[in-house]
């Protein structure tokens, strides 16, 4: 397994804990791709996951640069459109630590609300 596939299954996994619905996985549009689409209390949550061995040379987080913020808007934009929700929707982060071969993640930080609205 690849260290992003691996990475997403962890988040996943952490989401679920936490109590969250996750929704969809992996939703694809031309404009780009939103790893995890989930529901917790009046929110629908559009995750953005990236995994890294470690954060000796930066945060997994900083990753997430303002062209990749872009795109999952609009990829957000499109699944609103085809999914009507009452929901609020909110864009978070989650970093996951850690080697691919191992079980379980060294680490894994949720960031909330972590860039701009639909």
């Amino acid at each position: 397994m690849k260290r992003g596939e691996w990475g997403e299954q962890a988040a996943r996994a952490y989401l679920q804990k936490l109590g969250w619905r996750v929704v969809e996985t992996n939703f694809r549009t031309r404009f780009g791709e939103i790893d995890i689409i989930a529901q917790c209390g009046q929110y629908i949550i559009f995750v953005e996951v990236k995994t890294r061995k470690d954060d000796r040379f930066a945060a997994a987080r900083e990753h997430v640069t303002f062209t990749k913020q872009q795109k999952i808007l609009a990829a957000a934009e499109t699944w609103l459109q085809r999914y009507p929700s009452g929901l609020q929707p909110r864009f978070d982060v989650i970093e996951v630590y850690g080697e691919e071969d191992g079980e379980v993640p060294r680490r894994v930080n949720l960031l909330e609300n972590a860039f701009g609205g639909a």
